[in-house]
């Protein structure tokens, strides 16, 4: 397994103010890193989408902490959000947010997971731990548009 170059950690209070520092960070390192404009935008809206649910559904208004971890490897960027509160079903939430089809009206789009949906749809990997609260681990590959997948990553599990 390859070890990261680098890696970035950050802890923040489970507060919806605390979202734009995370974007910022997401896009200092993933630019750092050489992603293209597009890349970097969809890193972090999904990034935002993460933190967002760690910090609404994990903790429900209630004390927290978010923790963010960014592994920066040569060809990609791991990014793990972890929280310690509620945990949920990864795979009840997957059955609620999909398929959709062009012909639906958007009122009509169920809301439960739709962030998941969109953190799927945006990065090229995405693993969900759900044992102790959650952890979501979201992978960017760096300049390809069409990606294998790795054995090297930060866990062992594959959801995707």
């Amino acid at each position: 397994m390859k070890k990261p170059v680098d890696i970035v950690e950050m802890r923040v209070p489970a507060k919806p103010e605390y979202v734009g520092i995370i974007r910022l960070t997401s896009s200092g390192v993933s630019s750092r890193m050489g992603f293209s404009y597009e890349d970097i935008e969809d890193i972090k809206i999904a990034v935002s989408e993460a933190s967002t649910n760690a910090i609404q559904h994990g903790y429900k208004g209630e004390e927290g902490e978010v923790t963010i971890g960014f592994g920066v490897y040569e060809d990609r960027l791991e990014i793990i959000v972890a929280d310690n509160g509620e945990s949920f079903n990864s795979d009840e939430v997957r059955k609620k947010t999909g398929p959709y089809h062009s012909g639906e009206k958007t009122e009509d789009l169920r809301e439960g997971g739709l962030g998941l949906f969109l953190i799927d749809t945006l990065m090229d990997r995405l693993e969900i731990n759900h044992d102790s609260g959650v952890i979501v681990i979201m992978t960017k590959y760096l300049g390809r548009d069409e990606v294998e997948r790795r054995g090297d990553t930060i866990s062992t599990s594959q959801t995707k």
